[in-house]
């Protein structure tokens, strides 16, 4: 499964705020800090807006912030709020045809319980978490090899 730039940087924008705490941030500042556009984010930021992760304050002094701690914040929230589909075959898709081995198949089975998997992981993980060190070293991610880490998974 991969997601999307959507997610990529709404994960990312909630992690600016978090880093700002008790302070308002400003879409252009986040856009130049990501070298993204800013009109991006402000696309990302409405559904943020409307879930309830995200506040914006209006005004010359405006900006945003997180509408709640990052320690409540789940990465599970952000990427259900931005991606679309968790289709991850054909088969899972409403309306699809219908397979001659769904009875004698357990893809279907096996692609459910990853992605749930993959789901519990997020919930578990917060936006606060992602910004400790403890938690990275937990995950066995260090500075070096962070980038390594589909290597690993591969392995």
């Amino acid at each position: 499964m991969r997601l999307t730039k959507q997610t990529n940087y709404a994960i990312r924008m909630l992690m600016y705020c978090a880093a700002n705490e008790g302070e308002l941030s400003r879409v252009p500042e986040i856009a130049k800090a990501y070298s993204v556009s800013e009109l991006f984010l402000f696309k990302i930021l409405h559904p943020l807006v409307e879930a309830g992760l995200m506040q914006t304050v209006r005004g010359r002094n405006g900006g945003v912030k997180l509408a709640k701690p990052a320690d409540e914040i789940f990465v599970s929230d952000v990427v259900k709020v931005t991606e679309e589909n968790f289709a991850m075959a054909e088969c899972f898709e409403s309306g699809a045809i219908e397979c001659p081995l769904v009875n004698s198949c357990g893809l279907n089975a096996t692609l459910s319980k990853a992605l749930k998997a993959f789901f519990d992981v997020l919930k578990a993980t917060s936006i606060a978490d992602l910004q400790r060190p403890t938690f990275r070293e937990r995950l066995g991610i260090h500075e070096h090899d962070e980038h390594d880490e589909n290597a690993k998974v591969l392995n």
